[in-house]
């Protein structure tokens, strides 16, 4: 069996261990030079603001239900993440951390589902009173079904902090109401294809079959499938790897002159470069952009649309997708690629923000 072990709302939790009195008050925790959400509590999320709001944009709000912000603060958060991580290891001897909030345990088939459901709730307990964090515990005989479980360990406080999904009735009904949208591993093109075809739940798709699944989503969605079904079939090397690797900010001010953006850039690289290394990766494709204030929405995702390019371009923003001859996690190699880019479509005095 498989628990996956979620830290709630994790950042925002993290600052109320300090300020005990905002429990059950709106806090959100922004990005670096406070510029759009990144954390949001419960109570921020049933006020509509949406993740990656800019702070700009939602003021009003934020003066109006008065909602405590936060600048981030990630020393703080790996420090707790430590604490969290090291408490779970403890009760199993298989403990993979798949992120800084989240972490698979693994237990024996030998512990019944009483004696399971006793001890994850022994174990949110435990880290609540250690840390001050509060957990959510999904159990299940897959990855993706105890991510299933862990969202309604979340959602329901009948279940004490954990979830266990031990029956193939209990897996029935636990799919029938989960949104397709909501699945661990359905990406943005996944979810418009799967919902054109009427699939509407989890278990619609688990309900497909296996030329089904395979035809439409290729091998990660087959996967996906069997998951839902419930055999294990993800490998576990994979959980530690990311397929891609983000280093952004929003500048405190303006950046026009080249030499200050060329300092910038090669630290977030240098960053990525050492990411890559410490999980034994390597990469084949680097984005760069650098882009003025109206378009920092667009540094929440990743990919732009092309008529967002268009207008990106011509405006005088940076945005580049670089195709490396030959894969390489030396930071000698990316930044050079990088900075090649940098200087050809730097326009000095342009307010990159």
């Amino acid at each position: 069996m498989f628990a996956l072990a979620d830290c709630n709302n994790f950042f925002v939790s993290c600052e109320r261990v300090f300020r005990p009195e905002l429990e059950g008050k709106p806090v959100i925790v922004l990005s670096g030079n406070d510029g759009c959400v990144i954390a949001r509590s419960n109570e921020v999320k049933a006020l509509g603001i949406k993740m990656g709001a800019p702070l700009f944009r939602i003021r009003d709000i934020v003066e109006r239900y008065n909602i405590a912000c936060f600048s981030s603060n990630f020393e703080l958060y790996g420090d707790l993440s430590s604490r969290v991580m090291h408490i779970l290891s403890h009760y199993t001897d298989r403990l993979e951390q798949y992120s800084i909030d989240e972490a698979f345990l693994w237990f024996d088939n030998s512990i019944g589902s009483l004696q399971l459901k006793q001890l994850t709730e022994q174990i949110v307990q435990e880290i609540r009173r250690g840390t001050g964090i509060p957990v959510s515990i999904g159990v299940a005989t897959s990855r993706t079904l105890a991510k299933v479980a862990s969202k309604y360990a979340k959602q329901y406080p009948g279940y004490k902090g954990s979830c266990l999904i031990d029956s193939d009735e209990k897996r029935v009904k636990a799919l029938s109401v989960f949104d397709i949208t909501d699945v661990w591993g359905v990406g943005r093109r996944s979810r418009i294809k799967l919902r054109n075809a009427g699939i509407r739940t989890a278990l619609d798709l688990a309900n497909k079959s296996h030329e089904y699944a395979l035809n439409m989503m290729n091998l990660p969605g087959l996967r996906i499938w069997q998951e839902l079904n419930g055999s294990d079939v993800i490998d576990v090397d994979d959980l530690a790897q990311h397929l891609s690797i983000t280093r952004s900010r929003t500048f405190a001010h303006p950046v026009t002159d080249l030499a200050s953006q060329e300092s910038y850039i090669a630290d977030f690289g240098s960053a990525c470069a050492s990411k890559l290394r410490s999980q034994k990766s390597v990469c084949n494709t680097v984005v760069v952009f650098a882009l003025p204030s109206r378009y920092e929405t667009f540094m929440s995702y990743g990919y732009l649309q092309q008529d967002e390019l268009k207008e990106l371009r011509s405006s005088g923003g940076i945005y580049a997708e670089i195709n490396l001859p030959v894969a390489t996690d030396i930071t000698s190699e990316l930044l050079e690629s990088i900075l090649l880019v940098m200087r050809r479509q730097f326009k000095t005095g342009f307010p990159y923000k």
